[in-house]
């Protein structure tokens, strides 16, 4: 069980240092407790508590990466049920599944579709994240072959599919130094798997087909060989017991602090429907419950480009919205009797707005206010974007000096500005715009003079 504050506060120095960051031993104790601080944060605590601290100083999901170099990607280590109560942190990783029974030339196409397929949205990329290479085959040479093909072909990570110690210790011998997930240790093969996993220094996904006890007892075999970086398969399928699964694993390893179930989940969503199509909805739900690592059986941009949009959304801090820096950008090459456009700095508006803009083919001006990274009629609700907060932005950007004319192109949405913004701006003509972006192009076209 985890320690309390009090219990926590015992073991501290006690010298209120404010070293940590906060004014008082008791203080950082309290947020020890909570999982809100690392204790690596207190410098002056000593061997022997830091031994008794261990359990209430790690997540109670344990952060693990998977792959190597650039592309990389690490999950676990959240610390919340509800992103709302604080924020999710690693996106769970998105792979699909590469068979050694396919052809050459099919699994060759497969890999390079997966990795190029980008899409930019609110000025990120996203990207799926590897590979799951399964033996289909069930011959370890096929395997091995598998592996070393794929691994020549991508720098994405890897994860490797064969309950087969020997199939696995012939494809680890193809990915030498691509630190891939080896999937995975069972019941009845667990001390092979952990040897593999200690020898080549790889994550290790724990499988049960008898429930929650099942994988406990896999996770404690594994755990006593000295593997530490685990990844575990409950074995659910469905919507509804890989619901109840997860969310059990989740809620034991937060609220109870049970260490044998705190590491992030690999879910198999093609392995629980019929089509492309439930595998992308069930996908969805593993994301959002709560799956460390998703591997797809199919791929087509049309059933992945909402999966990672989903979860770019789901792990973006809800309270710090993506935005963007205030003041001018410009699409094209405008001139001082080019359209102003102005809106708040929340990410997804201003790309909205800019991608509508460029579609207009017209060059143009926008002003981007500080709205705390809010939309449109949130911002205004919550009085960030005001007559005054465009009046202010207006005069302190510069923008003046850049255009001959004063127009400015208001949303839509906030037309009840208008007239308060006459009165910030003597001398301007207030023009409201429409009130979504994608009528923007035809807008223009329609309205805009520069007499």
């Amino acid at each position: 069980m985890a320690l309390t504050g009090l219990e926590i506060y015992k073991l501290l120095p006690k010298t209120n240092c404010k070293k940590c960051g906060f004014p008082t031993c008791l203080a950082f104790a309290m947020k020890l407790s909570q999982k809100g601080i690392e204790l690596s944060a207190c410098p002056d605590v000593s061997d022997a508590a830091k031994a008794a601290l261990e359990a209430a100083s790690q997540p109670p999901v344990r952060l693990i990466t998977v792959g190597a170099g650039d592309k990389a990607f690490s999950v676990g280590n959240e610390v919340v049920l509800f992103r709302h109560e604080k924020t999710f942190y690693n996106e769970p990783g998105l792979l699909v599944t590469i068979k050694d029974t396919d052809s050459a030339d099919s699994a060759a196409k497969l890999v390079s579709d997966v990795s190029a397929y980008a899409v930019e949205r609110v000025g990120k990329d996203l990207t799926l994240n590897g590979f799951a290479i399964k033996n289909a085959s069930g011959d370890k040479a096929t395997f091995a072959a598998c592996v070393a093909a794929v691994a020549t072909k991508t720098v994405l990570p890897l994860a490797l599919l064969s309950t087969d110690p020997g199939a696995m210790e012939a494809a680890l011998a193809k990915a030498d130094g691509r630190n891939p997930l080896i999937y995975g240790a069972t019941k009845d093969n667990a001390a092979k798997m952990a040897e593999l996993a200690l020898k080549h220094k790889c994550p290790l996904a724990v499988i049960s087909t008898d429930g929650l006890d099942g994988l406990v007892e896999i996770v404690e075999i594994v755990t006593k060989a000295g593997v530490q970086d685990i990844v575990i398969d409950p074995g659910a399928r469905g919507f509804a017991d890989s619901l109840a699964a997860l969310v059990q694993i989740r809620r034991l390893a937060l609220k109870k602090n049970f260490r044998p179930l705190g590491y992030p989940v690999i879910t198999f969503p093609g392995e629980g429907t019929n089509s492309p199509q439930e595998e992308a909805v069930l996908a969805g739900q593993h994301i959002a419950k709560y799956a460390g690592i998703v591997v797809l059986d199919h791929f087509s941009p049309e059933t992945v480009y909402p999966l990672l949009t989903l979860r770019q959304n789901i792990y973006t801090d809800p309270q710090k919205p993506l935005q963007m820096a205030p003041g001018i950008y410009t699409v094209g090459d405008p001139t001082d009797n080019s359209p102003l456009y102005t809106t708040t700095n929340f990410s997804l508006t201003y790309f909205s707005v800019m991608g509508e803009v460029e579609a207009s083919g017209v060059p143009s001006w926008i002003l981007i206010c500080d709205s705390e990274g809010l939309s449109v009629l949130t911002a205004w609700a919550a009085g960030k974007f005001d007559s005054e907060k465009i009046a202010k932005t207006v005069k302190s950007s510069g923008i003046e000096d850049k255009i001959k004319h004063r127009k400015i192109i208001i949303p839509g949405y906030v037309a009840v500005l208008m007239g308060e913004l006459e009165d910030e701006l003597p001398g301007w003509n207030i023009m409201v715009g429409p009130k979504d972006a994608v009528d923007i192009s035809g807008y223009i076209k329609k309205v805009w003079t520069n007499n």
